[in-house]
Parts: structure tokens; sequence; C-alpha cells
């Protein structure tokens, strides 16, 4: 079957992607590329409240640039916050400092 979307089952979950994956400029590519070198960063640090919103914050941004291609101006300004707060972590980790330097910090 082939461009077709179903589901079977009473708990069953029909979800459907037509279209193209949005293609990337390459600032974008080192956008995605430094949101998941600082989430696997964060993976092997002490768990606090910041490192996990940090952490959930470049998984939603990582989502929305996978799936349109761009990350809204607001979730950017997010992240500068985020990591303007976490501002030891960009001294010790190298991919903290790299995103840092991508969004203009």
């Amino acid at each position: 079957m082939s461009g077709s979307t179903f589901a079977i089952g009473s708990h069953a979950n029909a979800r459907s992607y037509h279209g193209t994956t949005p293609s990337y400029d390459e600032g974008t590519e080192r956008l995605l590329a430094a949101f998941r070198e600082l989430r696997t960063d964060l993976a092997r640090t002490r768990a606090t409240e910041l490192t996990a919103e940090l952490d959930e914050a470049l998984a939603d941004a990582e989502d929305e640039v996978t799936r349109t291609g761009s990350a809204d101006e607001s979730r950017l300004r997010r992240l500068r916050e985020l990591l303007t707060d976490a501002a030891s972590l960009t001294t010790v980790l190298a991919s903290a400092g790299t995103l840092a330097g991508l969004l203009g910090m």
C-alpha cells in the first residue's frame, strides 16, 4: 500500500506524513548538529531542573527544525535564555559554547 493512512484496533493512532522533507541550508545543518551534540552531552551531566529544561527546549527546537526547516525566533530566544542561565555549562561543555555561538550569544 502506498500513500495511504490507516489504523487498526481500539487504541490505534494513525499518523500521516505526506510531502517532502524540508531541505536545510548549511547554517541550519550546523544548528541541528549543535542541538544534538548538546543533548548528548547533557545526558552525561548530573541532571538538574535547569538541564532538564534545556534538554526539553533543545528537543522541541530540533523537532521544529526537522519538521519545518527552521525554528521560530521565540524558541531560539528561549534557548538563549536557558544557556545564559546555565552559563557554567557553556564554559564546561564545548557543545554548549558552540550552540551559544551559533545563537549569536
